[in-house]
């Protein structure tokens, strides 16, 4: 390691150019770094990169926000780059952030919303606590680091002000909704047609009208526990109820055989629900897998049992001429 002066003050390793001097902070606070191992080495030079990753993830958000949550983003930031400081004077080498990471947490951001997209930037740090731990036995001035990770993920982020976290609740109505109704209806549909074109035609037009009707039913509901704005959650409600529909019916439309189309239709609902399981887990901070199962089996138990109505309806000679 090399001893130099950095504005005036001796012993410690120089900052990059780009780096603001708020970043000094740890460096003047704390004693000059003692030797380290090459194991604790190759584990401090992960947390640096990390951090200035993340710091370039907030810094980068940040320019997507406006007042109280770019202020925020920038304050976690300024913290990140204040981490890989600390982290420079015990490897002595400056490294480059995972751009791939970086631009994979930009565009989740922007399809899935800015809180997914930290939530799980935050999660990724939480299974980084074992290593943190092997480290600060050996360095304890690392504490203060793994305080601001824990502070960022406790207060910070959660003080972040999405528009659609205000609704997920209608979100989920709606999309659980349509996803039990609609595998239901395709599956005896299909069975008692067993015509692609018909069953696609019949879960659609029966989709909009339960997805007018959710969404009524949400705007009546929430207006009379007096909701600041009942017309924007029936209006994810329906949304989120209409968009199932189609992903759910497109299948019959673009296939002949109206088992193929069922397999598939199927595969749609199960995706649907694991993507959909996944974002409230992130931003909920739920248990993915169990909630993940008791969806499916909900989904495809009714879906089951309407199968076997539509069989008994074409047993009984029900079926269309």
């Amino acid at each position: 390691m090399r001893n130099i002066e950095v504005d005036g003050a001796p012993g410690v390793l120089a900052r990059p150019a780009s780096a603001p001097a708020h970043c000094l902070n740890y460096l003047i606070r704390t004693p000059l770094p003692m030797k380290v191992s090459e194991e604790l080495r190759r584990l401090m030079l992960g947390f640096q990169r990390n951090e200035i990753t993340e710091y370039h993830v907030y810094l980068r958000l940040a320019r997507l926000q406006r007042g109280e949550n770019r202020d925020l983003l920038e304050r976690i930031g300024r913290d990140e780059l204040e981490h890989y400081e600390f982290w420079r004077r015990y490897t002595g080498v400056d490294v480059g952030p995972n751009r791939l990471r970086v631009l994979l947490y930009l565009l989740m951001a922007r399809l899935l919303g800015i809180t997914f997209a930290l939530k799980l930037m935050e999660r990724g740090e939480e299974d980084a606590q074992e290593s943190y731990s092997r480290v600060l036995e050996a360095v304890p001035e690392a504490k203060p680091v793994l305080e601001d990770e824990e502070r960022h993920e406790q207060e910070l982020v959660r003080l972040i002000r999405e528009e659609r976290l205000q609704y997920i609740g209608s979100m989920v109505l709606g999309l659980n909704d349509a996803l039990v109704e609609l595998t239901g209806a395709v599956a005896g549909l299909s069975m008692t047609l067993q015509d692609t074109r018909l069953v696609a035609v019949a879960g659609a037009i029966t989709g909009i009208a339960a997805s007018l009707s959710m969404a009524a039913s949400e705007y009546l509901s929430q207006k009379s526990e007096g909701a600041e704005n009942p017309g924007k959650a029936a209006l994810y409600t329906g949304a989120a109820y209409v968009t199932t529909v189609f992903v759910l019916v497109a299948p019959f439309f673009a296939i002949s055989n109206y088992l193929a189309a069922l397999a598939l239709a199927l595969l749609d609902a199960l995706i649907v629900i694991l993507v959909f399981t996944f974002f409230v887990s992130v931003v909920r901070e739920t248990p993915f897998w169990r909630r993940f199962a008791e969806a499916a089996a909900i989904s495809f138990g009714v879906a089951g049992i309407s199968f076997l109505v539509g069989v008994a309806f074409r047993q009984l000679g029900l079926e269309m001429p």
